[in-house]
């Protein structure tokens, strides 16, 4: 009996052995199995572009606070602005910024800009009875001599129209070649909207060099928002130094034979950080405009045009619009 007992134990003890074979051998397929699935999973996941676990952890963004758009509740005078990004090449803001409008004087920008590339910055301009004539008093003598640069310089600070018309001249008989006051206008206007043509900007033309109005119904330029921050962008681009001085509240400004005090007819300088440019144009037809550029960080220059708001509403606008890009681009 005993032996047999022995035998029976001897033949059981393998059998035992092979069922732990095998429930091993199943833990091992039942894991290998569930490895390939798990990584299975992973890859799929990765595939469809769910987040793994180890890029999951790493420190979100925080979204508990939506972001709201600093310029979607903002309320404008203006009957059209635009805010753009230089750098970025894309537009924040835009309400009928096609919508073409009375320039004012913010057309002597692009007189500056035809006088900057058609003059020599060292010419020599004479300050004449038809310049003095003009509507507003810069205190200039006839015969007065300037240089071209400085000349610039006084008339986009002051917005002075005796400045640009004596300019015009100048360009315009370089154009013309002859004394003829109407040949020398219509030439130096003609090259204006030319130079509008050549520059893309499709809502813009031009009746005289000032921006002043020509009678009741006609001013004496007129474009859009957009077509402004266009100019102004390609100034900044192409002939910075046209608008450099425009940075300034005041500035002494020297002719050959008296110092000037301009000061810039945009009174809201001092309170825009970064400012890099500006032009203010105000008449009957047009009411306020103003047109600036100011950096929102190093070497991030954002534009704001405003056309057809009051007087004082064009400052107004434009610090809405500019602290909101600010807030924009520093989200």
């Amino acid at each position: 009996m005993n032996e047999i007992h022995n035998n029976n134990d001897e033949t059981v003890a393998p059998e035992d052995g092979m069922q732990t074979q095998k429930s091993t051998t199943h833990k091992l397929i039942g894991g290998v199995v569930v490895v390939l699935g798990l990584i299975g999973i992973f890859i799929l996941a990765d595939w469809i572009g769910i987040k793994s676990p180890q890029i999951a952890s790493e420190t979100p963004k925080d979204t508990s606070v939506p972001f709201v758009n600093p310029f979607s509740d903002l309320s404008l005078e203006a009957k059209a602005a635009y805010v753009f990004d230089v750098r970025e090449q894309k537009v924040l803001f835009a309400h009928n910024e096609e919508v073409q409008l009375p320039l004012a004087s913010l057309t002597k920008l692009m007189a500056a800009l035809v006088v900057h590339t058609s003059l020599d910055q060292k010419t020599i301009v004479s300050i004449d009875a038809h310049a003095i004539a003009k509507e507003g008093d810069s205190g200039f003598s006839i015969g007065e001599k300037w240089l071209v640069t400085d000349l610039i310089d006084f008339a986009l600070i002051e917005s002075s129209n005796d400045a640009i018309n004596a300019l015009a001249s100048v360009a315009s008989f370089k154009l013309v070649g002859t004394d003829d006051p109407r040949l020398q206008e219509n030439a130096f206007i003609q090259e204006m909207n030319r130079t509008a043509n050549n520059v893309g900007l499709t809502q813009t033309y031009f009746v005289n060099e000032t921006g002043l109005d020509n009678g009741v119904y006609l001013s004496g330029g007129y474009g859009s928002a957009r077509d402004m921050a266009q100019l102004f962008e390609y100034i900044l681009l192409e002939a910075p130094n046209v608008v450099a001085a425009t940075r300034y509240s005041e500035l002494d400004i020297r002719s050959f034979s008296s110092v000037y005090t301009a000061h810039n007819t945009n009174n809201s300088i001092g309170s825009i950080p970064g400012l890099i440019a500006s032009k203010t144009g105000f008449t009957d037809l047009a009411g306020g405009n103003l047109i600036i550029a100011f950096d929102a960080g190093i070497g991030h220059p954002i534009i704001v045009s405003v056309l057809g708001a009051t007087r004082e509403s064009r400052f107004t606008d434009v610090h809405k619009l500019a602290d909101s890009a600010f807030s924009y681009i520093n989200r």
